[in-house]
């Protein structure tokens, strides 16, 4: 599986998901950097089928009324720091794979997953 992680997020979750043997880039790794546009994170995302990662809310509006990006981890963990994000994802990241299998959204809180559909 294929991931994308936006700007809001830590390089080490890429490199997270890379140590776990998932292809993961990061928009540090853009040309752009994070200054990467949302259309153009949508357009990489669709055309290499990478999954984001973020915690920008209009990403889930793009995807449910054009499917754009192509999937979505939506991060509604509120404040937390970067050592408990990533251990949410190493705690979830077998699920999260399974449930992306079928579905399109995935929203990741402090406590739990939300499967969307």
């Amino acid at each position: 599986m294929k991931f994308i992680v936006d700007a809001q997020l830590p390089k080490k979750l890429a490199l997270l998901l890379k140590y776990r043997g998932y292809d993961a880039i990061h928009t540090l790794d853009l040309p752009n950097r994070n200054g990467t546009k949302d259309s153009e994170i949508n357009r990489i995302s669709i055309e290499e089928k990478r999954v984001l990662i973020s915690k920008d809310a209009d990403f889930i509006e793009s995807l449910l009324i054009s499917a754009k990006p192509y999937k979505l981890i939506y991060i509604s963990t509120g404040n937390i720091t970067n050592k408990q994000l990533l251990e949410l994802f190493v705690c979830h990241i077998e699920k999260i794979v399974s449930h992306l299998r079928e579905n399109r959204l995935i929203e990741m809180t402090e406590s739990t997953l939300i499967v969307r559909g």
